[in-house]
């Protein structure tokens, strides 16, 4: 590893070591909108086939299995990490999250949901974008009654939104059998998935956002789901599939500066996983990496990426040698990569500007 990588490393492992004493919460709550990437167990209280809280996940989570898709911690807990939050955020569905519970902010994530309500068709239950801003908009009537208005409104427009969507709406949407958009053209699906983002993220500011961190989709042609069932050769990525992402992450990045420019008082960053997904495959040992292609828990082929991860499944011996933990989702570690350049990054990875710039630019 180059001397300047190690350097980011070891200044990654102080500002993690002294998460909990370090600094005061930069923001006064997080609002995590999102999918499997970002769920903390909403999936539990719903009727669905995409569900996590059981083993081997959370093998490295101190709560165990709690609905996360990963062994450890999601790049949403990592972010509360570094803003200084002490505890992460719950789970809108769980019973105990109301009174003082959400003034630190909620997470309204969902595994398989998407940006269009049928994304994820094929899991049955999942809370897309349109019901999470539902949810919020009782959450944020909720921080009202508790604080009154014009202490809520100050609490909702300092807040940071995250949003993590829009790779179920090709991976379990548009690429899927029987897909209810399956006929239409790659342009005519970013069409349709961008302008249905554009209302929910407008709608959104009008409930008090301002500051919005949007993250691009990942290089899904290079997960171990998708290299399962196109028979890759070498751990070879899909092209057409990433070449699509490709094509739909440019759109978002305009509408994320379109919205800023319309949006008064409103900032938007573009936060490029992508390129941060794609750069540590393309140099593992960089990163401290060795397997890029196989997930650590699965089942199913040399790529372990047919079926998720479940009590059942072949888990490896090194997670962190892995970037994928299941045949989706990055492990712990990748994730820490991942938060760190949304935080930190510069413009290759956070554009016009990163998370911690976000949160502490006067608005």
């Amino acid at each position: 590893m180059s001397a300047i990588l190690f350097g980011r490393s070891v200044s990654l492992l102080l500002h993690l070591a002294c998460w909990s004493s370090c600094q005061a919460q930069l923001v006064p709550a997080i609002f995590s909108f999102g999918d499997s990437l970002a769920d903390p167990g909403n999936n539990n209280y719903i009727p669905s086939l995409s569900k996590a809280n059981f083993p081997h996940n959370g093998v490295d989570f101190p709560a165990g299995p709690t609905g996360r898709f990963t062994n450890g911690r999601t790049t949403v807990d990592l972010l509360g990490e570094f803003l200084g939050f002490k505890y992460y955020l719950p789970p809108y569905l769980a019973p105990s999250t109301k009174g003082s519970a959400i003034l630190n902010g909620v997470n309204y994530a969902s595994g398989s949901a998407g940006i269009l309500n049928s994304s994820g068709y094929l899991f049955i239950g999942r809370n897309p974008m349109d019901l999470q801003l539902a949810q919020f908009a009782n959450t944020s009537a909720e921080i009202k009654q508790i604080l009154g208005v014009e202490a809520g409104e100050k609490l909702l427009s300092q807040a940071l939104y995250w949003v993590n969507m829009g790779s179920n709406d090709f991976l379990d949407n548009y690429f899927a059998p029987f897909s209810p958009i399956g006929n239409l053209s790659s342009e005519q699906v970013n069409a349709l998935v961008l302008g249905t983002y554009e209302q929910q993220l407008t709608r959104l500011y009008s409930m008090g956002a301002r500051r919005f961190g949007v993250a691009a989709v990942g290089p899904l042609g290079c997960i171990p789901f998708e290299l399962t069932y196109t028979l890759a050769v070498n751990g070879t990525c899909d092209q057409t599939v990433n070449t699509q992402i490709q094509s739909f992450n440019v759109g978002l990045e305009a509408l994320v500066n379109q919205l800023s420019s319309q949006l008064s008082g409103a900032q938007f960053t573009f936060l490029d996983a992508y390129t941060i997904v794609d750069t540590i495959i393309q140099n593992p040992s960089d990163y401290g990496f060795t397997i890029v292609d196989i997930g650590c828990c699965g089942i199913g082929g040399e790529y372990r990426g047919a079926l998720p991860c479940t009590p059942l499944a072949t888990m490896c011996d090194e997670r962190t040698n892995y970037v994928f933990w299941d045949p989706y989702h990055p492990t712990d570690k990748a994730n820490i990569i991942i938060a760190d350049r949304f935080y930190y990054g510069n413009t290759t990875f956070a554009r016009p500007i990163n998370v911690f710039e976000l949160v502490t630019m006067q608005l």
